[in-house]
């Protein structure tokens, strides 16, 4: 089994997708000295990519739009990362993966990496594992890396937390303003891209963001940039809005910000990943979850006896050392 110096090797000296795709395989798994060996690289390593989260409802056209952004990145000559969010099923945890069959004419430019990840069960859509992957991506030298959502539910949201910048992708006749407001996908967007535009409703749906931005309490109104995505009319014009983006977030600060939240958000969700696992072993491991299950010990007695429970057993571990 090839180690992770190795794999990142051969992804910088030979742009090797198969030795990307097994070191997210080891930033994904549970802690093992792989992945130890491979956060102690990352740890090392510059931020110098941009990462962009392409969010909005389903039908949007949102794969569609990302595929020719990709195309419209490779132009420049620049290296694109897609990270696909699909759903999972609810049977098997698989992903459906529509997203990257939907891509499928990058995956012979050794410029261009795709991967589909499965929402695996987490609330909001988005799986723990994005920040890490995201991290590893910009490490190996990719200077664009693009996430795509689901679009459906809290994710549109959460997607904030995991992106340099937020590209909402809406439709002509986007329905109820009042609820998508209320969504917070006012408040989310960096950009707004009105997506088949060559359908009726366009200016009225331009009209409805702008009235809606000016009641927002954005510092700076986000553009709206229409495009028809099946044909690439206006991706141009969207990569040059986020390449416009990217410098002024970088001049003011605001990238190192944001960044900076992301991580320190990224800690407490370890942490509370942490600590959830333990409370469920020793819940398990000690048969409380039964004996409220069944009504002999109410919760509030369960919850402060397993308490205690984990701080003998941490304190226990401390006189061991």
């Amino acid at each position: 089994m090839d180690n992770s110096k190795e794999l990142i090797a051969r992804v910088l000296d030979d742009d090797d997708k198969g030795a990307i795709a097994r070191l997210i395989s080891i930033v994904e798994r549970p802690a093992s000295r792989e992945r130890e060996e491979l956060e102690l690289w990352l740890a090392g390593q510059a931020e110098t990519g941009f990462v962009v989260g392409m969010t909005g409802a389903p039908g949007s056209g949102k794969s569609t739009l990302v595929d020719r952004l990709i195309s419209q990145i490779r132009t420049s000559d620049e290296r694109v990362a897609v990270l696909a969010v699909d759903p999972s099923s609810p049977f098997s945890g698989g992903a459906i993966l529509g997203d990257r069959v939907r891509m499928q004419n990058h995956t012979q430019d050794a410029g261009v990496y795709i991967r589909s990840l499965a929402t695996r069960g987490h609330l909001g859509g988005l799986t723990v594992a994005v920040p890490r992957i995201v991290r590893l991506l910009e490490a190996l030298r990719f200077p664009w890396v693009v996430i795509e959502t689901v679009g459906v539910g809290q994710v549109e949201i959460e997607i904030t937390g995991e992106a340099d910048a937020t590209v909402v992708v809406i439709n002509p006749g986007w329905g109820d303003s009042i609820q998508a407001n209320k969504a917070g996908l006012m408040e989310i967007a960096d950009i707004f891209v009105i997506n088949k535009a060559d359908r009726a409703g366009v200016r009225d749906t331009r009209r409805d963001l702008e009235n809606m931005l000016e009641l927002g309490a954005h510092d700076r109104r986000p553009p709206i940039v229409e495009t028809v995505a099946t044909g690439g009319d206006g991706v141009e014009a969207l990569f040059e809005a986020l390449v416009q983006l990217k410098v002024r977030l970088q001049e003011s600060g605001e990238l190192s910000n944001r960044r900076a939240t992301r991580r320190l958000a990224e800690f407490d969700r370890l942490v509370m990943s942490t600590l959830r696992s333990t409370v469920e072993s020793v819940a398990e491991r000690t048969n409380l979850r039964d004996r409220v299950r069944e009504g002999s010990m109410t919760p509030v007695t369960a919850a402060a006896e397993l308490i205690e429970m984990i701080k003998i057993s941490s304190n226990e571990e401390e006189g061991g050392r």
